[in-house]
């Protein structure tokens, strides 16, 4: 420990004028005024020190407000708020290499009347990744096509989901088992993400789409607006009652499954008469349609400019002139009004106002259009064992539900199954919480919270525990407040 109480980095002697750091793999010798090859150590004057300063979160009283940048060293009085308005996350604290010391700051603090201990390391991670959710129905490219950042693969399309379609980037064949550019552009990109930075990527045989966390996509140099109100059936069911009496049929065009309004039961249940449509593509159930065109960035998700594509001729049986037609897309951003002529051929025309208002009200129910980041690590034995000498007692008192994993403050999700395996938004961290090592792996931040006794059992290492009182004001520390969704996880349990 420093005289401060912080936690001291790790380093070597090597030579007058340098130090050898130890915080990685890589083991950087560091001249004077310079930092290592992450950036996150320097040598000043001679004394290893970390280059970001250790951040706490504290809770307002109104427990409002967003995540606040850095305050300066003058803007904290020194006085450490009572411990449940205090929860120390691991950015900024240090790593465990080379994985045998206990992690850098095992604090403790009285909550609710019991003793508590919250455990923080940053988790040096190269089996690690994102899965990215993008708001569109646009088709992005082929599911398992490859995602490129600078012409290297750094990850996978993966299979979509409901108005939304999905990447899986990262993991440790492309940030280890290609070439080296391959490498340090996937970590990266992936640091980029995570906090909160855009990055431009092309998918093979697809599109290129700019992703920032919390923003809207941006597709071959188009804003994304809104997300799907639901597929062309579901669209169909929810509003057939507020097109009854102001047209004869209605077409939502959408590249999954397309809804006809005659045919659909929400049609037929409000006595929506047969209209002699013929749809290309393969019928599934009365009024839903699959594959009416191929996936692209136009109508619905598909590949077509023109509605009337996806139509066969009328049933002259059935049909009849003057019949009227609505076709729309699945976010209101595409539609089309046509009246049947003596032929059956539908001829185009305006819009009347009745309908545009039901065209606003698809839009209406479209959400924005986001980019959501989800990190993805496992940590693996060696951080573990810088919480005990007994790791698997760890991920045992984990899935027993007697420690609380957080990252950066941030609730996770743990996934079932062997290992402690998470996942996180990385919105709900402060900025610049993730970092790197030049291995190349991520540096992400990760804190277990149990019972004072709890970890005794579990073969803590107590003889590190320290109060949370020991943690004073200085150019290491920093306090922040915590964002108003992210509950407090040093509650117990």
């Amino acid at each position: 420990m420093t005289d401060d109480g912080a936690a001291k980095p790790p380093a070597t002697a090597a030579g007058a004028d340098k130090i050898r750091c130890d915080a990685c793999p890589v083991m950087c010798y560091i001249k004077p005024g310079n930092t290592g090859a992450c950036d996150r150590y320097a040598n000043e004057d001679g004394r290893l020190v970390r280059v970001d300063p250790h951040v706490l979160l504290e809770r307002t009283l109104s427990q409002g407000g967003d995540v606040v940048p850095f305050q300066k060293a003058g803007d904290w009085d020194g006085k450490i708020v009572p411990d449940s308005e205090v929860f120390v996350t691991a950015i900024g604290a240090g790593t465990t290499y080379p994985d045998y010391k206990p992690a850098p700051f095992i604090v403790s603090s009285e909550i609710d009347g019991i003793d508590m201990v919250t455990v923080v390391t940053e988790g040096i991670f190269s089996y690690c990744g994102v899965k990215v959710k993008i708001d569109t129905d646009r088709h992005l490219g082929p599911e398992t096509a490859t995602v490129r950042v600078e012409g290297e693969a750094v990850g996978h399309v993966t299979t979509g989901e409901y108005g939304s379609q999905m990447l899986s980037l990262g993991g440790v064949n492309h940030l280890t088992g290609g070439s080296k550019k391959e490498g340090r552009v996937t970590c990266d990109a992936l640091m980029a993400l995570c906090n909160g930075e855009p990055v431009e990527m092309t998918i093979d045989d697809g599109v290129t789409v700019l992703v920032q966390a919390g923003q809207p996509p941006v597709v071959n140099g188009v804003r994304e607006e809104r997300m799907r109100v639901g597929c062309g059936s579901a669209t169909i069911g929810m509003f057939a009652k507020q097109w009854l009496g102001k047209v004869d049929e209605v077409v939502v065009v959408d590249d999954h499954i397309t809804g006809v309004l005659s045919e659909h039961q929400a049609g037929k249940m409000l006595d929506i008469p047969d209209t002699g449509i013929k749809m290309k593509g393969r019928r599934s159930t009365p009024g839903r349609y699959f594959q009416v065109a191929e996936p692209g960035t136009g109508w619905g998700g598909t590949n077509i400019s023109d509605p009337l594509s996806v139509l066969g001729p009328f049933d002259p049986k059935v049909g009849r002139p003057g019949l009227r037609m609505l076709m729309v897309s699945t976010t209101g951003e595409h539609f089309a009004y046509f009246t049947l002529d003596e032929t059956l051929r539908p001829v185009e025309g305006e819009l009347p106002g009745e309908l545009q208002l039901s065209v606003e009200r698809i839009r209406e129910n479209c959400e924005p259009a986001l980019c959501t980041v989800l990190f993805m690590g496992g940590a693996g034995g060696s951080l573990r064992a810088g919480v005990t000498d007994n790791p698997v007692r760890l991920t045992r008192s984990v899935k027993d539900a007697l420690t609380s994993v957080t990252c950066g403050g941030a609730p996770v999700y743990v996934w079932p199954g062997g290992g402690i395996t998470f996942m996180v938004d990385v919105t709900l961290l402060p900025q610049g919480s993730f970092g790197y090592v030049p291995t190349p792996a991520l540096v992400a931040p990760i804190e277990f919270t149990l019972r004072l006794d709890d970890y005794a059992a579990l073969g803590g290492h107590m003889e590190h525990v320290r109060p949370l009182a020991s943690l004073k004001d200085g150019p290491e520390t920093r306090t922040m407040l915590r964002q108003r969704r992210t509950p407090a996880p040093e509650k117990p349990r």
